[in-house]
Parts: structure tokens; C-alpha cells; sequence
């Protein structure tokens, strides 16, 4: 009987709970990438907890997992600080994102990409229409996402998660008012990163994706 109920537990998969101060976290950190908690601003225990509604650990434990995210940094004697970046960090930023996503278009060559296309389909025709209405967040909000799904396509987590930092930072040097060059046509660009991509030659898709990634960097002039 009791091996019996041993094997039957074994088929049980174990719940996934998330803990509060995961949810803090992600409060947290939405509320730094929509622009909320501006670059430079001091928190402090005391009020996350009562504007949160929650005890002191869980934010602590919060901010902890931020900084080591690289969305908040830490001064002694001072206090916790939503991050700012200068134009040598930003400029740091995209060269770690060329790494990755040069990687992750590599891996989704060598299979199946087929919902991956009609996903970057989806959001090329998303840009589109952004530019129509002249609509700036739009377009943005389109380009970061096609991103995102282009490494997390790559189903490696690691890449997905360092991914995730990256792009907090690309969100934040925008709200800093970086020069970034205005798009003429962002939804051409990129469309035809998507048809690189259906066409699967490798070494067009890295150079079209370079060269994406060197012209939508802010001016170091």
C-alpha cells in the first residue's frame, strides 16, 4: 500500500506559489519602467511597506533582488536609488544586447520558427499602425516586444532573464531623455529583420539585426 502511494505522489507536479516579495518586486519594478519611480529616486522601507500594504521583510527582500537586477543600486550611508545611467552605460547596454540577440536569432535558425514569424508579423503590423497615428509609445512599446520575443524564442531562461535587465535599461535611458534618432519607418525595418529571418540565411539576419541595433542607439556625440 505504501509503495503504492509513493508512486502515485511521484506523478504530482509541485505547486508554484509566488511570494510576496516576488510581488513586490514586480510592483516595484513596473513602476520604475512606466516611468513612475523616475531614475534617481530614494526608496525606503518604511514606505514601500505602507503604500504596499505589507510587512518591511518582503520589501527589503524586493529591493535586494532589484539590485542585484541592476534596476536599483545601493549607497552606504545613504540609501536605495532607482538607477541612472550615463551615455557609456547605454552604450554598454546595446553592445550586450547585440550579444544576445545575435545568439538567440542563431538558435531560433537552427529550428522550427514558424509561430515565431507570424508572432513578429503580428507586432511589425502593431508598428505599422502606431505610425499611422504618429504614435511614438506605440511604436516603442512594438519595438521592445519584438525583441523580447525574438530571445525568449530562443527558450533559453538565462537568456530570457539577462534579456529582461537589458531592456529595463533601454526603458530607463529613454525616460533620461537620451538622443535617440527619430524612426522614419520603424515598421519597414524590422519587417524586414521578419523576412531575414523566414528566409533563414544566417548571416543576413546577424547583419540586418546589427545594423538595427547600431542605428537605434542614442547619439555619443
Amino acid at each position: 500500500m505504501r509503495e503504492n502511494a509513493g508512486v502515485a505522489f511521484e506523478n504530482l507536479q509541485p505547486l508554484e506559489l509566488e511570494t510576496a516579495s516576488g510581488r513586490v518586486a514586480e510592483r516595484i519594478r513596473a513602476s520604475i519602467l512606466d516611468g513612475t519611480l523616475a531614475p534617481g529616486t530614494q526608496l525606503t522601507e518604511v514606505l514601500l511597506a505602507e503604500r504596499l500594504g505589507v510587512s518591511r521583510g518582503p520589501v527589503r527582500e524586493a529591493m535586494q533582488r532589484l539590485i542585484q537586477e541592476g534596476l536599483l543600486r545601493a549607497e552606504r550611508h545613504r540609501g536605495v536609488f532607482v538607477i541612472e545611467l550615463s551615455l557609456e552605460d547605454v552604450e554598454d547596454v546595446y553592445f550586450a544586447r547585440r550579444a544576445i540577440e545575435q545568439e538567440a536569432a542563431s538558435c531560433v535558425l537552427k529550428g522550427d520558427r514558424e509561430e515565431l514569424l507570424a508572432a513578429l508579423d503580428g507586432l511589425v503590423g502593431e508598428m505599422r499602425e502606431a505610425e499611422r497615428a504618429s504614435d511614438r509609445a506605440g511604436m516603442v512599446e512594438a519595438d521592445l516586444h519584438f525583441h523580447e520575443t525574438l530571445v525568449n524564442a530562443a527558450k533559453s531562461k538565462r537568456l530570457s532573464r539577462m534579456f529582461k535587465t537589458l531592456i529595463a535599461e533601454t526603458r530607463i535611458s529613454m525616460a533620461m531623455g537620451f538622443d535617440y534618432p527619430e524612426w522614419q519607418h520603424p515598421a519597414s525595418e524590422h519587417g524586414s529583420l521578419v523576412e531575414a529571418l523566414r528566409r533563414g540565411v544566417r548571416e543576413d539576419v546577424l547583419q540586418r539585426l546589427d545594423a538595427h541595433l547600431v542605428h537605434r542607439r542614442p547619439s555619443t556625440q
